[in-house]
Parts: C-alpha cells; structure tokens; sequence
C-alpha cells in the first residue's frame, strides 16, 4: 500500500481496496487454472461424422506481452498475469513508466512463490520502444494492453495475427430515472464513482443524467456529499483525494473545464487547480455534448451533469459517445430497466448500481473505442488459450 500511495499518489485507504482485490484475482486465477477444460463434440450428429470420439482442449499461446497503465498497477497487472500464467503461458511485463516498482516488487513475490525462473518477465521502460518491439516480436503470440485508446488501436494495426485484447478509454455514464429515490446510498454510490482515485479509473463516472424532476433534489445531495471530501497527504487515512499522476493532467482538466464553462456550461463545484498538481473534485453542468469533457475521456476529477425528460433521450444521450465500456441505471421500473439493458452502446450495463462496479470474477470489456476482448479471469484465459480439435475414428 505504501508503494502504491507514494509511486501513485493512491491514497491509503483506495490503495488497500486494491491490494485486496489484487489477492482475490489471484485465487481466481489459481481456481481457473484447475478448471480449463475442453468438450466433447457429437461429430454423429452429422452425416460421415458416424463412428468417431471426437473432443477440445485448450492449450497456451506461448509468450503473452503485457502492457499496463499506472492507475491499478498491482490488480490491472494481476488481471493479465494471472490468467497468462493460469493458462501455461510466459509473460513479457511492461508496466506504466509512472509506476514500475509496483511490478518489480510483484515481480519479487512471484520468485519467492516459486514461479520458474522466465515464466515472468518485468522490462521497464519507455512504451514506445518497449512496446513497439513487443508487439512486432514473432516470438510474441498475444499482446494484452490496458491503456489509451490511439495507443490502442495502433498496437492492434502492427500486431498481425497475434492475439490482442486492449482495454481502452471510456467516458462513462449513469441514468437516474424517475422511479427511483434519490437515497443516501445513491449519492454515496456516485461520489464514490465519479471521485475515487480522482476520477482516474476507466469506469469512473464521467457523465450523469438525471430525469428533471429528480434533478434538483441530486443535485443539492450530490454537491453536499462531494464537498466532504478530503484533499490530502495519500498516507493519511483520511484522504479521499491526492494528486494526480502527473501535472500536464491538471493543466488538461483545467483547459477542458474552462473550454466547457466558456460555452455556456455551469460550473457548479471545484474547476480550478489548487497547485500543479491537484484538481479538487468538480461538478459541472449542461456541458455541451461535443466538448471534450462530454465526448473525450476525462480521467480526472470531473463530473458532468445533465437533466433529461423521457428514457429515449437518456439513452440517445448516454450512447452519443465513441466509447462503450459500461454504463449504469437506477431505477425501479422493470421495463425502463430492461430497455437501458438492451439499447444502451456498451459492454456491460449496472442496473440499479453505477458503472464503476467491477468485481475480478466477471466479464469486462467494451465495444466501440472502448476496446476489444474481454477481460476477468474466465474469459482472459479464452483469450490468452488456443483451442485445439482432437478426433478418434473407431472403426
């Protein structure tokens, strides 16, 4: 958690959740290992396949080349190690610049456990040397990134027929219909989502539409609730918010906000920097949807907020976006639900909870520029296996 607060600036107490959920995608990772497993295929069922045994079994890639970025540096990292190795692959690591003794000291307990010696592999460095020939090596038979989204998509244009799966950028959204009560939890719920880390998640909550006549009410909830929020030192366990990974960030969110602000949008908390490296947690409204802190990927402590009237409008706004990681609903009609889980754009949609849920277990992953693949342990040991077809002609 130290390593965490002061390589990151991840305070403690979001540092330790971390750290906790690193240990749990570990044990998944050992679980799966015991259960990757084939099936069996009634080739009988059609004609000439009479008479044959015939099976599946997944074997490893080989060398999977991991490329991760600094905001989860021990539990993202987990998410592509543990499966790799899960799965009887090697990994080649090339953790964020920012933050590399995290996976050098991960690196340390892997050889304490026992891991083979080559099995993992940390090479600091610059990403555009380190990456670059990671992705063109041959000897690399899959590419797992976590990262932007041009960095991305060019890795996927020079990776060939090599495996790739990238998580990408996201600016995520949450509907708050009118069904639903604007409850202590839910306020809660959202300044966890929209602040947490200092809004340098991929999931964190970017934009939030209300239905008018609950707008008020949240809004007045949601500005009392994120002015409680503790700017400090990361090893103070009272902190909710510390710097952010580096100053050009705060100079980006301060450019966005003041762009916003100056086209008619309403600075309703924060929005300016308090030093060259601390953005306080900002609430801005009616932002209009083609600036960037509508349409681009934040990843600050910026929120946007909006009322809307009708559930058609809510999605139309929530999918006017080149991302589609997750998005979220509150609400207590079962069909308003069932709807927002069909239309919405995105990989996973949160009914009745905020699109920052994850847990280590499930499927993540988005459509459009938000990436491609999937990730959770299950489904990152499909990615990171090749599926052999063995039959067995008995007569």
């Amino acid at each position: 958690m130290r390593i965490l607060a002061l390589e990151a600036a991840k305070p403690v107490k979001t540092a330790r959740g971390e750290i906790a959920r690193t240990i749990q995608t570990y044990k998944f990772s050992a679980s799966e290992a015991r259960a990757i497993h084939g099936e069996t295929v009634p080739l009988d069922a059609a004609p000439g396949g009479e008479g044959r045994i015939a099976f599946t079994l997944r074997k490893p890639l080989g060398v999977v080349a991991a490329i991760t970025p600094f905001n989860f540096p021990f539990n993202l990292v987990a998410h592509k190690i543990g499966p790799a190795i899960a799965a009887g692959n090697t990994v080649v690591l090339k953790p964020a610049g920012q933050t590399p003794l995290s996976a050098l000291a991960l690196a340390d307990i892997f050889k304490e456990a026992g891991l083979p010696d080559g099995a993992l592999n940390v090479v600091p460095g610059p990403g555009a040397i380190i990456g670059e020939k990671l992705v063109r090596d041959n000897r690399v038979k899959a590419v797992t990134f976590t990262g932007s989204p041009p960095v991305g998509i060019a890795m996927k244009s020079k990776a060939g027929l090599k495996r790739v799966t990238l998580e990408l950028g996201s600016n995520s959204a949450l509907i708050i219909d009118r069904s639903c009560e604007i409850t202590d939890e839910l306020i809660g719920r959202c300044v966890l989502g929209a602040f947490s880390f200092s809004g340098q998640v991929c999931i964190s909550i970017q934009r939030i539409f209300v239905h008018e006549d609950k707008y008020p009410e949240f809004l007045e909830k949601f500005i009392a609730q994120t002015e409680k929020l503790v700017i400090g030192d990361p090893l103070d366990e009272a902190t909710d918010l510390s710097a952010l990974i580096h100053e050009k960030e705060v100079t980006r969110i301060q450019s966005w906000t003041e762009a916003a602000v100056g086209r008619g949008a309403q600075l309703i908390s924060g929005g300016a920097a308090l030093n060259s490296r601390i953005f306080p947690p900002t609430i801005i409204a009616n932002v209009p949807a083609d600036e960037p802190l509508s349409c681009e990927e934040a990843f600050g402590p910026v929120v946007t907020v909006a009322p809307f009237n009708s559930l058609d409008q809510a999605i139309k706004e929530v999918n006017n976006s080149r991302f589609g990681l997750q998005a979220g609903i509150y609400t207590n009609d079962i069909h308003a639900a069932m709807r927002a889980a069909e239309e919405l754009e995105v990989g996973g949609v949160m009914i009745n909870d905020f699109p920052t849920f994850r847990v280590d277990n499930m499927p993540y992953g988005g459509v459009k520029d938000s990436g491609f693949g999937r990730e959770g342990v299950k489904y990152s040991v499909e990615e990171m296996t090749e599926l052999k077809f063995i039959s067995i002609k008995l007569k």
